[in-house]
């Protein structure tokens, strides 16, 4: 998703390494390579470390990288802004690394479990991540690393400070950068995810006048709350449109039309989003309108077609696709 990281490194332990290429694998992942860690955190850092150094990896020819970034995975809602930050830091200063005001006042305790003093929480800051390095200057860190620090150690811009003598700049980081420690942050995780994804939505009309002036209404009523991308058939025959806004990741689609049987754009609809990039980790929800205009005040609409409608739901529903259905009576 982001284009200007050339090489991922994903660094597991040894247990989950086939359960991690499986997932690379189900969802299409590019420039991902996995590397066994070791029994510590700067060990498994360490390790990522050596694939670039190495040059070559089960095959794979790397280049060595100017800058190197350090994550981890508890952090998923990192944000390419901040990931520029601290690369740009890092290349003008050799290191840097993301911070978070304290939001609890840190105490040291005795060894009889008595309060010993406390720290002063206006003057530190949370260290978080991503963290950016220039490469030449972290692997020589990690490299003169005693076994002290490689088992005992976890901040990697005190190892650039102790062995290669660099000041990592602090960059302000986001209230996203939270960690996913307990299982109750899986739950906040997923809500923040869903909520995301419900903050855009893609309005799909065909270029009749009614139908277009009905999506334009719509796209206008909507703005005022989340974002909307609007498109007209002509435009989505190509997917090029279509495309640009899937790799946007959004999941939400309504399609107003007048057909009696609108299923052969949505089918296309459907086919342009298995054949993105877009992997279906959440449902897609897709809402087709139609619009009755005919002279006749009765809502209405056959046993045949609501049968089609059914079995078509249930069809795309295997796929993490849900489909509605809205009957509009237009004047």
């Amino acid at each position: 998703r982001i284009s200007w990281i050339s090489d991922i490194i994903v660094v597991v332990s040894s247990e989950n390494i086939k359960t991690m290429k499986t997932i690379i694998e189900k969802y299409g992942h590019k420039r991902v390579m996995v590397v066994e860690g070791g029994i510590t955190r700067h060990r498994s850092i360490f390790n990522g470390l050596k694939v670039f150094a190495e040059k070559e990896f089960s095959g794979h020819l790397l280049q060595k990288p100017e800058v190197v970034i350090i994550h981890d995975a508890v952090r998923p809602f990192v944000e390419e802004d901040i990931l520029s930050k601290v690369v740009m830091a890092a290349k003008e200063h050799g290191a840097a690394g993301a911070i978070r005001p304290l939001v609890s006042t840190v105490i040291a305790s005795t060894a009889d479990g008595c309060l010993d003093h406390s720290l002063e929480r206006a003057r530190y800051r949370a260290s978080e991540m991503p963290q950016a390095f220039l490469f030449d200057i972290i692997y020589e860190a990690y490299q003169q690393c005693t076994d002290y620090d490689l088992d005992y150690g976890t901040e990697c811009l005190h190892l650039a400070l102790k062995y290669c003598k660099t000041n990592a700049k602090l960059v302000e980081g986001t209230a996203d950068l939270w960690k996913v420690t307990y299982k109750r942050d899986l739950y906040a995780a997923e809500s923040i995810i869903k909520e995301n994804l419900s903050q855009e939505v893609c309005v799909i009309t065909d270029a009749k006048e009614t139908v277009a002036q009905v999506g334009f209404l719509l796209s206008e009523s909507l703005k005022s709350q989340i974002k909307v991308e609007a498109v007209s058939t002509s435009q989505s025959k190509n997917d090029s449109c279509l495309q640009n806004i899937l790799s946007g990741q959004c999941y939400n689609f309504i399609c107003v039309n007048d057909k009696k049987c609108p299923f052969q754009e949505t089918q296309q609809l459907v086919d342009v989003l298995e054949k993105s990039d877009v992997p279906l980790l959440y449902p897609v929800i897709l809402i087709l309108v139609r619009l009755d205009i005919s002279e006749n005040n009765s809502f209405s609409i056959g046993m045949e077609e609501l049968t089609s409608i059914k079995k078509f739901a249930r069809e795309t529903k295997k796929k993490n696709i849900l489909v509605y259905g809205l009957l509009i009576q237009y004047k």
